[in-house]
């Protein structure tokens, strides 16, 4: 049997992130892939060789915030390793049935003064709303970059800056409550109290329900925070797509030492005496290991399908019963369809610039457009009546991913897992079939060629991937690529469940991470860095707890200097 210190399970972005601050801290790692390919949801990949050879498409994950928003990319070097971050800006554009649109720049300036063309009391709410979103942030950053019961790690990320915002934030009583009664709210309620526009609202909202869920849900108005990080950190995206994340971090982990196996799919965690000692591929090779097994898939998998029953029940006989009946998914997932096109949709009813499309492109008619969109899902019906989309054309601003004056573009439409009254049909019994996914996908296309009439004629080839298919090859339960959902009860502490919320579990040795763990899903690296720091808390108690100790005082001390 090959014996590691730590076998990680999935090479996602996290699981490689993870990986390669173990592999710097000195540890041997072996990276499990079932697939071919490592990434996860953070592939690029040509994927239509036959029909469109040369086209590189995302088939998750395109653009990237909060990734930003973390020392991820400094502290491991990885542009060194060949990640190049490409700026987007514009970062939104949303056209709007009566001729209006909406176009969000980079700079804050500029965004409000493209609203205060159709309303000047919405562009000066804008300033002081996205004012509020970055005070918040600020407050917010310290939290998602440490482990969420590490209190010394927190404190450490605070620096006289985040400190000042989160003192504007929740300073007095009442702005305490008044910030726990926003996080309570729903998008929809905080968009109208703000704002009269429907054309701003719109936008608003679809980014907002980005988190997965409708915007009248309570619970998840944190969503209107989307818009405020694309002014600041911003948006971007790497040159040759969102696998350059990936190939970069490969090239890292490698280069460390680090083993990274694809086709291999972990069948079982071996556990001996309540401790994880290693794992079982299919076909029945074993890797031990020495020192942790840490886990990129999701928890209800890891324990209802990874680990015996005996074992898990032996030291926390509720776990699993929990999993099953607590964690929530609310049956919303997306239709992918990726296009290689001929030309750029050209948007002639709304003053089209080219530059409009190097950002996300919404079709979001009205906050109710956005909110049937979601709500249908949650009951099992397909909302391509009147479908809303989020659309890229990665191209304009990257020019790499095609050949030479053509252009790829990258189509999210929200849709159920689990299609109502079609229970045991179809791919998974999912009730998804090759002829209802390319059904709705038409469906998709013609609304939007009724605000870019050229797409139709432009389309090179097209690749449209079910629900049911996504959460095949994501690996993802019930399609759910966040693993679970991302409501204000099932963040933080609470993520997956608050007695694993910290990243270990009741067996020993054995972690979890991924974008069911705190802070959740998207491309961030942080769930992968907190938990390898949890790791090595655990291997080196005292001396992990000093240096975080010292990096704190380092952190404050040196902030106070720079203000001063």
């Amino acid at each position: 049997m090959q014996a590691y210190d730590v076998v990680i399970i999935g090479a996602g972005h996290n699981g490689l992130v993870c990986a390669a601050y173990l592999l710097k801290a000195g540890y041997s790692v072996l990276l499990l892939e079932k697939r071919s390919l490592p990434g996860g949801a953070a592939t690029t990949e040509e994927s239509l060789p036959q029909e469109a050879p040369g086209f590189k498409f995302n088939l998750c994950a395109i653009d990237h915030e909060f990734i930003h928003l973390g020392p991820v990319v400094e502290e491991l070097e990885l542009e060194k390793y060949g990640l190049e971050y490409l700026e987007c800006d514009p970062v939104v554009f949303c056209p709007h049935p009566d001729g209006k649109y909406f176009l969000g720049h980079k700079s804050l300036e500029k965004t409000c003064a493209e609203i205060a063309r159709y309303s000047e009391r919405d562009a000066k709410k804008y300033a002081e709303y996205t004012d509020y979103w970055q005070r918040a942030l600020g407050a917010m950053i310290p939290m998602f970059n440490a482990p969420p019961k590490s209190v010394i790690d927190i404190l450490g990320n605070y620096d006289i800056k985040k400190i000042r915002d989160l003192f504007s934030v929740i300073g007095a009583p009442s702005k305490t409550l008044d910030f726990i009664r926003t996080m309570l709210t729903s998008a929809e309620d905080l968009l109208n109290e703000w704002f009269d526009s429907e054309f701003l609202k719109a936008p608003l909202a679809r980014l907002a329900a980005e988190l997965g869920a409708p915007p009248s849900q309570k619970t998840i108005a944190v969503g209107a925070i989307m818009m405020a990080m694309r002014h600041d950190p911003g948006m971007a995206r790497p040159r040759g797509g969102t696998g350059a994340l990936v190939q970069a971090l490969l090239n890292l982990v490698k280069s460390k030492g680090g083993v990274v196996l694809c086709d291999s799919h972990v069948e079982k965690i071996l556990v001996d005496n309540g401790k994880a000692v290693g794992v079982r591929v299919a076909g029945g090779q074993e890797y031990r290991a020495n020192k942790g097994v840490i886990s990129n898939i999701d928890a209800k998998r890891v324990f209802l399908q990874l680990v015996d029953k005996s074992d898990i029940d032996q030291v926390e006989p509720h776990l699993r019963e929990r999993l099953e009946r607590r964690i929530v998914n609310n049956n919303e997932t997306i239709l992918k369809i990726d296009l290689a096109l001929d030309e750029v949709p050209r948007f002639e009813r709304f003053d089209h610039k080219e530059e409009y499309l190097i950002g996300s492109v919404l079709i979001a008619d009205s906050v109710s457009h956005v909110e049937k969109a979601h709500s249908e899902c949650t009951l099992g019906k397909i909302p391509d009546d009147d479908p809303s989309m989020y659309l890229v054309v990665p191209t304009v601003r990257d020019p790499s991913m095609a050949p030479p004056g053509k252009h790829t573009a990258w189509i999210e439409f929200f849709a159920p897992y689990q299609i109502a009254g079609a229970e045991g049909t179809g791919l998974n019994g999912t009730g998804w079939t090759d002829e209802l996914k390319n059904k709705v996908a038409d469906r998709v296309i013609d609304k939007l060629a009724d605000y870019a009439p050229n797409v139709k004629n432009a389309i090179i080839a097209r690749q449209v991937e079910s629900p049911a298919e996504l959460g095949k090859r994501l690996g993802a339960y019930k399609g759910n690529y966040y693993h679970v959902d991302m409501t204000l009860d099932q963040m933080v502490f609470f993520r997956p469940l608050p007695e694993i919320a910290n990243y270990r579990t009741p067996i020993d040795n054995l972690y979890l991470t991924g974008a069911g763990t705190h802070p959740g899903g998207s491309i961030s690296g942080m769930p992968g860095r907190n938990c390898a720091r949890v790791f090595l808390q655990t291997q080196q108690p005292i001396a992990q707890t000093l240096r975080d100790a010292r990096d704190s005082i380092k952190s404050t001390v040196e902030s106070v200097f720079k203000i001063n």
